[in-house]
């Protein structure tokens, strides 16, 4: 008996073992699936990453504006008075405006550079630069105000158009990194809104606060003043930056933003991405007729006070206020358009009907500088600048639709750079035209330019891929999370932390 117990005792143990062998199967199998789920849950998670909007954004985004318009006053200040400072510095009116052409020239050998480190360092870095340069610029000119001393303010100029390399194409850059895709225009808008406000107090503020004397020592007097107030403003907004520009919100405003901060900084390369860009057709083509507007401004700009002298003798402060409407109507221009973009996302179409117009303002204007009613002349400049100088966040917001996701910088600066080459090119050539045969055959010379970007506009394909990578990822959300619950909960762990 004993042996046929121990003999059943032992196949009750193996029935037990193999039971027990059986449940581990079971339980091991159960956490791998319980594992599997978990992490479609995580991929759930993951389909739409964490986004934010911050309040600080605004304030990002203003200051921004107030230092760029600090710096883009100074590109005028001395083409608006160019015969006033011919007389204290005793040089021609070439050289005054190489003044202002000298913010052109610098840009262009620059911003490949500016662009490289703003990928490198980050908007930060970029804006302190920016604010120092300025800054030194700024006080450089008020120890200039001597009759003997151009090469000094020549010198204080020249650092205030290097800092201008640094701000030109950051609009899209802050408007990217800091705001959701349906204000991206808007904000865009708001940044090249401060450019545009500095040249019209630009066209204003010089007249005004230097009148056309004869005694030098009061001369100088009026320019010092006008210099140690841009000095003081340039330090302030220094200042501020220092303390209160950030480098970029903690979380995302959009998911095409989301997914640009996933690249690894060493699988970037600079080089590829100037390469790919000068590679997209319709982006070529966008940066040959951004010159050509933009160019056009800036011939238009330095060039303001010779045009009006010559028809209205005297009329300096009137020809600052002319360039004030210009710059004012072209501020509301940008704004209309900012947001019209971010309601339609029609960038090609408001883009073509934008610059057609530009073309419409140049003819009208030409046409009736030499009327001798300069209320007439308010009115078609004005009638200019709402389109010409609006078509500006235009350009760069749609530069960013046709590249993404290539850097906002790089987009914007091979636009500027271009802007910058016609724009000494136009300066040069219709100052020499007016020289010789008139304003009306010098703003002609625009229009027939004005004419062949118009053209060129129309063949650009409206390829918009940063709406395309936002609506994808948002389509995308629903489909891995299907009661839209898996997505939220990160985004709020995310906002505690």
């Amino acid at each position: 008996m004993s042996e046929k117990q121990a003999l059943g005792d032992t196949k009750v143990n193996e029935d037990d073992t193999k039971a027990d062998l059986e449940n581990n199967v079971n339980l091991e199998a159960g956490d791998a699936a319980k594992r599997a789920e978990d992490e479609r849950e995580l991929d759930g998670k993951e389909a739409q990453r964490p986004t934010r909007l911050y309040k600080r954004r605004w304030m990002i985004v203003l200051l921004f504006s107030s230092y760029s318009l600090c710096n883009s006053f100074q590109w005028i200040q001395y083409g608006i008075i160019n015969n006033i400072f011919m007389k204290f510095y005793g040089v021609d009116a070439f050289t005054i405006d190489w003044m202002s052409m000298i913010y052109m020239l610098t840009y262009i050998p620059f911003i490949f550079p500016v662009t490289w480190l703003l990928d490198k360092k980050g908007l930060r870095v970029i804006a302190l630069v920016a604010t120092a340069l300025n800054c030194a610029g700024t006080w450089i000119k008020v120890a200039s105000v001597r009759p003997n001393l151009f090469a000094v303010t020549f010198l204080g100029q020249f650092s205030c158009s290097c800092a201008q390399v640094f701000i030109l194409g950051m609009p899209s850059r802050i408007a990217s990194v800091w705001f959701g895709s349906e204000e991206v225009s808007t904000a865009c808008s708001i940044g090249v809104f401060g450019n545009q406000l500095g040249i019209a107090i630009g066209f204003l503020v010089p007249p005004i606060l230097v009148p056309n004397v004869d005694d030098l020592d009061e001369l100088a007097h009026h320019i010092r003043i006008m210099f140690y107030i841009t000095a003081g403003v340039a330090t302030l907004l220094f200042i501020l930056v220092v303390f209160v520009f950030q480098e970029r919100p903690k979380l995302p405003p959009t998911q095409a933003q989301a997914t640009a901060r996933l690249i690894p900084p060493e699988q970037y390369s600079y080089t590829a991405s100037i390469l790919r860009l000068l590679r997209n057709r319709p982006f070529i083509l966008l940066i040959i007729t951004y010159g050509l507007n933009v160019g056009c401004f800036y011939a238009v700009g330095t060039l303001l006070n010779r045009m009006i002298i010559e028809h209205y003798p005297g009329e300096e402060v009137n020809a600052g206020r002319i360039g004030l409407t210009i710059v004012i109507a072209g501020m509301v221009g940008s704004l209309i358009c900012g947001i019209w973009l971010d309601k339609t996302k029609t960038y090609k179409q408001t883009t073509l009907a934008v610059y057609f117009m530009s073309l419409v303002g140049m003819i009208v204007y030409a046409a009736t500088l030499n009327l001798g009613h300069l209320w007439v002349v308010f009115i078609t400049a004005g009638a200019l600048g709402f389109f010409m100088t609006g078509y500006l966040p235009l350009g760069f917001e749609f530069a960013v639709e046709l590249t993404y996701p290539e850097s906002e910088g790089t987009s914007s600066g091979l636009l500027n750079c271009s802007a910058q080459v016609f724009g000494i090119i136009f300066t040069i050539c219709q100052g020499k035209i007016i020289d010789g045969f008139g304003t009306l055959a010098g703003n002609i010379f625009l229009c027939v330019f004005l004419l062949i970007g118009t053209i060129m506009t129309g063949l650009i394909k409206s390829d918009l891929r940063r709406q395309n990578a936002n609506m994808l990822a948002k389509a995308a959300g629903p489909s891995d999370c299907p009661n839209g619950s898996l997505a939220e909960p990160s985004v709020i762990q995310e906002e505690r932390l």
